[in-house]
């Protein structure tokens, strides 16, 4: 008798990212996945994309954290929807914890979710969570190996945004390094360099994904 237990979580989560993403589709409603290290700049880089795509788009934003509400409280300063959503200690979102959130949305009145997972390279990139776009953040501090030490959550990414780039004339980092190791496991990879504290790099990448968004709710 075979015995299944992680491929058997792993296919329970599936079935339902798989119900999410359909769901989502149905209301033409974007899910945007947002992954990196703790301090990476995740809630700094929603915040800027909020900013200049709530012009446009109708913007709703789940909170991962282990504990605590704080990365929420500066979403709901910008006027957006919100939840927060705590694992207490699980080291991801699973897709059945977005399925029990959309409820508290009116999902008729939003473009975009965008999810705030976990702070890590390993797990969130394990788990889909009914996601169409998948961005993963490498900040200029944390160096330059992660892509060879983290290659899934690299290879699974739509976008890297290399954040705090501002910073990287204060660190040895090797950016050519990062890029090629990146397009290697991923071919159609897109990279941009990104600054929240000084703007620079936001304005390609929020026209990338406006364009994706964009494409998914026009469908």
């Amino acid at each position: 008798m075979e015995i299944k237990v992680v491929h058997q979580i792993m296919e329970w989560n599936e079935d339902v990212s798989d119900e999410v993403k359909k769901k989502l589709t149905e209301k033409r409603v974007c899910l945007v996945n947002v992954m990196g290290s703790p301090g990476a700049g995740k809630t700094s880089l929603i915040t800027s994309v909020i900013k200049q795509l709530s012009e446009t788009l109708s913007i709703g934003v789940i909170e991962g954290d282990i504990a605590g509400a704080i990365d929420a409280e500066k979403m709901k300063a910008l006027g957006v929807p919100v939840v927060q959503l705590n694992t207490d200690g699980a080291c991801h979102i699973e897709a059945m914890s977005i399925q029990h959130i959309l409820p508290d949305f009116d999902l008729d009145k939003l473009d975009v979710i965008f999810v705030e997972n976990i702070g890590n390279l390993v797990c969130p990139a394990e788990f889909n969570i009914g996601e169409d776009i998948r961005i993963a953040l490498l900040s200029i501090p944390e160096g330059d190996d992660k892509v060879e030490k983290y290659p899934l959550m690299f290879r699974t990414t739509d976008a890297l945004v290399l954040n705090k780039y501002d910073m990287i004339s204060y660190f040895d980092f090797d950016e050519l390094r990062v890029t090629q190791n990146a397009q290697a496991i991923n071919p159609d990879i897109s990279i941009f360099n990104v600054s929240n504290k000084s703007g620079d790099g936001l304005n390609s990448f929020n026209a990338w994904l406006r364009s994706r968004i964009e494409e998914k709710i026009n469908a």
